[in-house]
């Protein structure tokens, strides 16, 4: 059974406007998707029907065979803007996070967990700086080792990575696959972009949504190893191949969307 299954999924707001139509998609445990696709075409609507901030107005989401009724403790969010506190230090914004899931345990257990995840992404020296202390990409290391340590079964991942130099997003990057791989069990992984390398180097597979329709153009295995080498993939013919095939389907249904004939 599928972790996540959305049916004919449906989102429309009561103007008329419809953001996603019929969207059909399943997830497996410990799976790595992503979504990607232009500006409008409803990545990130997708996303907030999985965190149960929306809810579909036709069709159904699934997960673990139950419908999703709002937000959950099993769902972890992460954004592309790093949604820290900032009167919070690093280490008080991830135990403010263990404590919504972990109310038993004591202060110091919390903060031993903090600490061990600030320790994971790197940032075990600015503990106690505050979001305004740290750089853009520090900021998203403590989002995403919050959202770790939080031990959440799902990951739902809305452009983190945007927002970041192009330095800081290969490092973040692999701070997650590291995160992702390397952990007892991995967690399933929904991750929303609109860059294609980035999508096959992270993914096990890949959707590609339409320019405006709000609906699937493709869905695509990513089959290269892992762990994946950056600079080998980057290299292959194989990459090139399957890169070059998801920017043409993207750019074909962009002229669609613009009345332009693809042939031109």
């Amino acid at each position: 059974m599928a972790k996540i299954k959305l049916k004919n999924v449906s989102f429309g707001y009561n103007d008329g406007f419809s953001v996603i139509n019929n969207v059909s998609i399943s997830v497996l445990e410990g799976e790595f998707v992503s979504v990607i696709g232009p500006s409008g075409c409803g990545k990130s609507t997708i996303l907030n029907l999985l965190a149960g901030l929306n809810f579909p107005t036709g069709g159904s989401i699934l997960l673990d065979g139950r419908r999703i009724v709002g937000p959950g403790s099993e769902r972890g969010v992460v954004f592309q803007h790093y949604s820290l506190f900032p009167w919070m230090t690093a280490r008080q914004n991830i135990v403010f996070g263990l404590k919504q899931v972990n109310r038993a345990k004591t202060k110091k257990e919390l903060e031993k967990v903090a600490a061990e995840y600030l320790e994971q992404v790197g940032l075990r020296e600015f503990a106690d700086k505050y979001p305004a202390q740290l750089s853009g990409g520090m900021q998203q290391r403590v989002a995403i080792a919050r959202a770790f340590a939080m031990d959440s079964d799902i990951l739902l991942m809305d452009e983190p990575f945007s927002a970041v130099d192009a330095i800081n997003r290969m490092a973040l990057q692999e701070l997650l696959l590291n995160l992702w791989d390397n952990g007892a069990k991995r967690k399933t992984i929904v991750f929303v972009t609109h860059d294609v390398d980035e999508a096959i180097l992270l993914s096990d597979r890949v959707v590609l949504m339409s320019a405006g329709a709000g609906m699937i153009k493709d869905d695509m295995a990513i089959d290269f190893k892992r762990p994946r080498n950056r600079t080998a993939l980057l290299k292959s013919a194989a990459f090139s191949e399957l890169r070059n095939t998801m920017v043409d389907l993207l750019y074909d249904d962009l002229l669609e969307q613009n009345g332009v004939e693809a042939a031109l």
